[in-house]
């Protein structure tokens, strides 16, 4: 029972009890008023009858004796009276039945008011001449009682519900502020931290809110600052300090992640030595200032043409790994780099096109971290060699499509729901089974059936990444895939998706109507909610308030404040695939430590990707991770 409802218990019950009471004391104050009354009034009528009765009794006139005692008699206020003449015993009496007018029988049979009778002995001098018995009618008593505790019951009753409603309006303004710390503790409860509750008026709650204000800012710097310790070990250990970007070890963490997924794209690498003439003529400050420069020139401009990281992997050397594009963007993404590093040259008094070279490897089939740097490097000492700007390493490989033909292709598999599923288990520790099954999809297109990193570059290039989600979603609904599993089944959510209303309200149409909703998980992309924070919060509180879950997906990939988790409030997060091999570096293994901590302690879960063998994964196992996802459990065929 609630704080409010005991105190107001206590207070009805406190009040009804002092109503009861001082009904029972007018009650009984009210009924001795009335019975002296009555017994008041019989006296006088009896002394008065006695003496007026005296000579008609003296002369034996019983016609006056009869009249004058009808007199009395008449009057209603009396049941009985007997008269009994001494002299030769004859005996008379006079007898009123009980009727009372606007009383209740049942209030009358409850015999609230005892006989009351009134005897004396009427005399002339020491001559006894008659007996005299009057018995009170006690209709005015009831009437009396009748009317005044009704009158008592009406006004303690308008009193009573003055009061109870006074006091649940009362109690609910002093124990507001309870309220709130209640709400606020349940935020706190779920690591949301608002801002400072008010102090209240009342002394004692004011000293509860400080002391809780206090707590809730001790709690909310213990996350600032663990935040702020991976911002800083990012910083430390991931960035470049003169040029401002990432280094070598992220670009080859993102390298490593960005391959074990299916995705395209193209890995630049690009040796500026016009550099190293800005060092000699002018001195490193002048050169750090001109890298800095370059950076912020080359993020503002290539950004612009395709999703990209760019990172200073060497003095002289720059690499830019450019995901989910095709060759045509590669191409313009490739001229807006030169345009670029011609206008900086430029400026820092160089000649264009010269002491520059840029190598490009294109992401074909499966490759590893070594084979796309290798073929990068090769194509631009090739470049060097040659005197080239660039030199574009060209494979044998020949697209499937035209942008054309994957638009119709796509267009018509994905509408007629032409899926093959693989699902992966993700695993507990210590083997205490599978926490959720990841869905991975490919698609027949004609004869050939494609896979995500075949057709994904294309459906994020065409904007059917919302359709692709809708189909694929209604497809698992329909084949009752949720059904064959306990576990939850994670989906992949594209980037349009993310930020598109008309998906928002189909998707929460479609789980409102599902009774299965709580068996779906949906993998957010980090960077969607670096690129989409409103949008991304409005669809994960559609995926909350519907039963559903969500997690990050590539948590710790993208450069950025944690705080994001407070607010989304994710059920997991899925550690990115560059971490994989924790603890085979010092600094990566910090920032691991770092990440799970910043997770763990908002009490979400942390699933560790990317794990191929047990020895791998052991090396998690200090960190108290949840659970484990990589080859280690391969995907297994969905059959539908």
């Amino acid at each position: 029972m609630t704080l409010f409802r005991q105190l107001y218990s206590l207070l009805f019950g406190l009040f009804l009890l002092v109503i009861c009471s001082l009904g029972y004391v007018q009650f009984t104050e009210t009924k001795s008023f009335l019975t002296k009354q009555m017994e008041s009034d019989l006296n006088n009528v009896s002394n008065s009858l006695g003496l007026l009765l005296v000579p008609a009794l003296e002369s034996g006139d019983m016609a006056t004796a009869e009249t004058l005692i009808n007199v009395i008699f008449e009057g209603g206020y009396y049941q009985q009276v007997k008269l009994t003449w001494l002299v030769d015993g004859k005996q008379q009496e006079w007898n009123n039945a009980i009727r009372i007018q606007d009383v209740p029988q049942w209030f009358i049979q409850l015999n609230i008011f005892g006989a009351i009778k009134k005897e004396s002995t009427i005399t002339s001098g020491w001559l006894q001449l008659a007996h005299l018995e009057i018995t009170a009618h006690p209709g005015f008593g009831y009437h009396e009682l009748w009317r005044i505790l009704t009158n008592t019951v009406m006004v303690f009753s308008a009193l009573f519900l003055i009061a109870i409603f006074t006091a649940r309006f009362g109690l609910g303004w002093i124990l507001r502020p309870l309220h709130e710390l209640s709400e606020h503790a349940k935020s706190v409860a779920n690591r949301q931290f608002g801002p400072e509750l008010p102090l209240p008026k009342t002394e004692e709650l004011k000293e509860v809110v400080l002391a809780f204000n206090s707590m809730t800012a001790q709690l909310k710097q213990i996350f600032a600052s663990l935040d702020e310790e991976v911002t800083a070990l990012r910083k430390k250990n991931l960035v470049d300090h003169a040029s401002g970007l990432p280094n070598r070890q992220y670009m080859v963490g993102r390298l490593t992640s960005w391959l074990s997924e299916p995705n395209s794209g193209a890995l630049f690498m690009a040796r500026f030595d016009w550099l190293e003439e800005v060092h000699s003529k002018y001195g490193y400050q002048v050169r750090d200032e001109t890298i800095r420069l370059l950076s912020e020139k080359l993020t503002e401009q290539l950004n612009e043409i395709a999703p990209c990281v760019i990172a200073r992997i060497a003095a002289f050397e720059f690499a830019f790994l450019v995901t989910d594009v095709e060759r045509e963007q590669l191409s313009k993404y490739l001229q807006t780099l030169i345009r670029t590093v011609n206008q900086e040259i430029s400026k820092a008094g160089c000649k264009p096109n010269e002491q520059f070279a840029i190598g490009v490897a294109e992401r074909i089939g499966s490759m590893n971290v070594s084979d796309i740097l290798a073929q990068a490097d090769n194509a631009l000492q090739k470049a060097l060699k040659e005197g080239q700007v660039f030199h574009w390493f060209e494979s044998n490989e020949q697209q499937l499509f035209t942008r054309e033909q994957w638009r119709e292709k796509l267009s018509s598999a994905i509408n007629a729901k032409h899926f093959k599923f693989r699902w992966q288990p993700i695993q507990l520790h210590d083997n205490a089974g599978v926490l959720q099954r990841e869905l991975y999809c490919q698609l027949e297109l004609g004869d050939k059936l494609v896979h995500a990193g075949q057709f994904m570059p294309y459906v994020e290039l065409l904007s059917m990444g919302a359709t692709l989600d809708r189909c694929l979603i209604q497809t698992v609904h329909d084949a009752q895939l949720l059904e064959r599993n306990l576990e939850p089944v994670a989906i992949n959510l594209t980037h349009q998706s993310l930020s598109d209303p008309k998906f928002h309200e189909w998707l929460q149409q479609f789980l409102r109507a599902s009774p299965l909703a709580n068996r779906i998980c949906f993998d957010i992309p980090e960077s969607g909610i670096y690129s989409s924070a409103d949008a991304c919060q409005t669809l994960c509180n559609i995926i909350r308030e519907n039963g559903a879950h969500f997690g990050i997906d590539h948590f710790g990939r993208q450069f950025g404040s944690m705080s994001y988790l407070q607010d989304l409030r994710p059920s997991y997060v899925k550690l990115d695939q560059s971490f994989a091999y924790y603890d085979e570096n010092q600094h990566n293994s910090e920032l691991c430590r770092a990440l799970v901590n910043v997770a763990r302690g908002l009490e979400i879960k942390v699933i560790v990707t990317g794990i191929q063998e047990q020895q791998q994964l052991n090396r998690f196992l200090p960190l108290k991770t949840t659970a484990f996802q990589g080859f280690i459990a391969p995907p297994i065929p969905v059959e539908l």
